[in-house]
């Protein structure tokens, strides 16, 4: 009997529970009204310098670097691929605010890696 009554007392709560910690994912298109600025994007304890024991995603804004909010670095491939926010510095197109020096992302787009030039002879 106990059981069934810790069952449903968990069924009933874990919607609420789930909702509760869910957070706004950016939007999927720029907001035509704001402006669109192009940032560096990386790990920022990995390539930015910024303090931490974990890798988390920051950009970096007229040469200031800023953890984000809004977006996670998991949600951009895997980070410690060589193309990976923990290996390299990519180009990214944001939109935003800074918010006790943090991004609170509202739009954030990875953009594609230009090609390689071709080595010469």
């Amino acid at each position: 009997m106990k059981y069934l009554l810790f069952s449903l007392l968990l069924a009933a709560t874990a919607p609420a529970l789930a909702q509760s910690s869910a957070r706004p994912a950016p939007a999927t298109a720029p907001d035509a009204a704001r402006p669109l600025l192009q940032a560096e994007a990386a790990c920022g304890q990995c390539k930015l310098g910024l303090p931490g024991k974990n890798c988390d995603l920051a950009v970096r804004l007229n040469g200031q670097a800023y953890f984000v909010d809004g977006t996670t670095i998991d949600e951009h491939g895997d980070a410690h691929a060589q193309d990976g926010f923990c290996n390299a510095i990519r180009q990214a197109e944001v939109q935003g605010t800074v918010v006790n020096n943090r991004f609170q992302a509202t739009y954030f787009r990875l953009l594609p890696e230009s090609p390689a030039a071709p080595a010469k002879p």
